[in-house]
This record gives structure tokens, sequence and C-alpha cells, in this order.
């Protein structure tokens, strides 16, 4: 009974693994209608990035639907007659799902912590599911309860003060490599989506850099041309003309199919040089096997790994300060989940006090009903009720 959820991450799951459970957003919430129609939850919530695919879900019910929950997602995935799959799922239920939304939210479960993209994935998460009709007053409340939690890490703690995320552990990557990428030409695939466009506002800031994107979406694209920074747009399906030409090519789709493939890259580079390769598509976007070809360097997730832990000792500090705004909220919650799930047995009780009232006398109803508390309350329970009925 309560909030519970199934969790695939970057915690426990490999790249391999998390792109299997990608899914579309009509997939999303298709999946969470299903949730519902069999019986599984009553409410359901799904959140989908690079690193992570969770799904939320509310029931009254007394039993546990996890494993109902779990084939549903692996059937979705096409993963449920594959071994081993049970490990890299993870169950959490009241307390602990609660709070590892809000650590999710405020970017303290993320790979790179503080990330701020995260917090945005999360509100569409939420609105996506009231749009599918699929989340009601429990997530909803849990989901608004977890958005200002996040928020108030962000104003009140330095976790999200340098902004760190996937989109410039990227530009990092490349710059690892060459050192700077002044004077480098780099090709962005995908400028117009979520992950895309911050790579775009990170590419502009570095001087001397000569961006080509590339988008399916061109209008979208052109009206987010910055007027200092000149760049190429250019046509998608003319995007193996140029590669030869790259030093760095940056992939960050949502498609279910390659942009670049190991086949057409080897055919179009004509000169040998040292590339760099950044795929941050969850499935991926560019081929394994294009890291063969000789002078490639080929980034992918979970490559990001080893960039995102110096960023993440340094904001150890910030993540306790963060950790006990997020605990206070979660407490706050879980309050007004209790009263709200004994709103039906509060409404009782009023109307009964309201009839010893009238037969005899407010204050003997009022004294019936601490005897009934002091009965039906273990002495622990009884001694926290009496601790924090104070009235000044």
């Amino acid at each position: 009974m309560g909030i519970s959820l199934i969790s695939i991450s970057h915690q426990n799951a490999p790249l391999s693994v998390r792109e299997l459970f990608a899914f579309p957003e009509n997939v999303q919430v298709d999946l969470m209608k299903q949730m519902l129609e069999r019986k599984s939850a009553q409410e359901c919530v799904m959140i989908s990035t690079c690193n992570r695919t969770e799904v939320y879900t509310w029931s009254d019910s007394e039993s546990s639907h996890f494993t109902d929950m779990q084939e549903l997602l692996l059937e979705f995935a096409g993963a449920a007659q594959m071994e081993h799959m049970s490990d890299y799922v993870r169950f959490y239920s009241g307390s602990k799902a609660v709070k590892h939304l809000f650590h999710v939210a405020a970017g303290l479960d993320s790979m790179v912590m503080g990330e701020d993209q995260i917090l945005g994935q999360v509100k569409r998460a939420h609105e996506q599911a009231r749009c599918a009709g699929t989340c009601e007053v429990y997530l909803n409340t849990l989901f608004r309860y977890a958005v200002t939690a996040a928020k108030k890490v962000k104003t009140e703690t330095d976790l999200s003060r340098t902004t760190v995320s996937m989109a410039t552990m990227a530009v990092k990557a490349a710059e690892k490599t060459f050192g700077t990428l002044h004077g480098k030409k780099v090709m962005l695939i995908g400028a117009s989506g979520k992950i895309g466009s911050v790579v775009l506002k990170n590419l502009q800031c570095i001087e001397g850099a000569e961006v080509f994107i590339t988008s399916r979406n061109m209008r979208q694209a052109c009206a987010d041309r910055h007027h200092k920074v000149t760049y190429h747009v250019m046509e998608y399906d003319n995007r193996y003309e140029l590669m030869d030409e790259m030093d760095v090519i940056i992939s960050a789709t949502s498609s279910p199919h390659y942009t670049i493939t190991y086949d057409k890259l080897a055919k179009c580079l004509r000169t040998s040089r040292q590339r760099v390769l950044v795929d941050l598509a969850v499935p991926i976007d560019i081929e394994e096997k294009t890291e063969w070809l000789p002078g490639i360097r080929r980034y992918d997730v979970d490559d990001f790994q080893e960039l995102a832990k110096v960023n993440n000792e340094k904001k150890r500090h910030e993540a306790l300060a963060a950790d006990q705004i997020l605990e206070e909220i979660r407490l706050d919650f879980e309050r007004w989940m209790v009263f709200q799930q004994a709103l039906p047995k509060i409404g009782r009780m009023k109307e009964w006090m309201l009839q010893e009232a009238e037969k005899k006398g407010l204050e003997k109803a009022i004294d019936k009903m601490f005897y009934r508390i002091r009965d039906n309350s273990s002495p622990e329970a009884l001694r926290a009720f009496f601790e924090h009925m104070e009235i000044e």
C-alpha cells in the first residue's frame, strides 16, 4: 500500500541494458496506461532519461505488485526472456521510494552530481503522466513536493551553482583529447533536441571553434541561432559529406537508429588524423565499431563516469546540506500522505464526536476521544502524540 518504484539506472545497469528501456514517449504513455489497466497500480509516472528509466506508482492495495510491474517493464523492453535482467532492477517502496525521487529531482542521484537537466526531465515526466490521465492526487502531490525540494536545494546550496551536465561533459571529453577546441571543426547532430541545444550553448562559448549543426528540425535549429557566434546549419541527410573535415562529432538525438554507422563513416573519411566522436544518446547514435577506425576516439555516456568523479567529490559537502533540506520536505510530504489517507477516519471521528457532544456535551465527547486514543495506541506512540500536541 502506498508509493512504489521500479528503477533501472546508471547506478546498477550498463548502457547496453539501459538502452533496452529507452522508450519513445508514445511507448512510455502506453506502458503507464497498461500499468493501470492490469491493476498493477492506481497511479503511475515514468521518468526516462539517458541514465535512468524509473516507474513510480501509487496503490491502496495491501499486496505488493512489484512482480507484475517488473514483468510489464521487461515485456515492453523485449527483455522478458533475457537472463539476469533482474540483477539490474531495483525496487523501492514507502519512504525509500519518496526519498529516491527527491534525490533524483535534486541531482543527487545523477552521474554528474547537481546537474541541472534532471529537474526539467522530472517536471516533463509528471506533466506527461497528468496529460495521459495516469497521475492523480498522490503522485501529483509527490512530484510537486519533489520539485519544490529540488528548487530549494538549488537556491540554498551550491550544489548546482557551477553548472555541470552531460552536455558539458561532452565538450570536456573533446577538450581532453585536443587540449582546446580553438580552431577545431565540430559537428553537432541533433542540435534542436533537449540535450543537443544545451551542447550548442556550450560550444557557443568556445572562441575560435567552427561549429556545424545538423538537425531534422531545421526551423527550430535556425531559431536557436546565437547572433554572436558563427555556425553553419546543414541538412541532416548531408551529414556524411562534411565528416572528413571534422575534428569532433557529437550526436544527441532520440532516434531509434544509428546517426553514424561504421561502414558509411569509413567510406567518407579520406584523411587520416585524430578525431573524437561523442555519443550522448540512449539508445546509442554512433555504432560502437566506429572506434576501430584509425585515429578515432569514441565516448558514450558511460565513459563520463571518470570525468564526473572530480565534480562529484567537490560537491560532497553541498550534498550533505542538500540532503538535510530534502529530508525536511520529505517528512512534510509523508505527514500530508498519512493525513490524506486518514481523512475517511477523521470524517467518521468528527461525526461520532458531534453525536457524543449532542448527547453528553462537548467536554465529555473530547474526554472520550482522548480515552480512545489512549486505549488504541502503543506507549511509544502515545508518548510521541502528547509530546507534539503542546498548544502555546
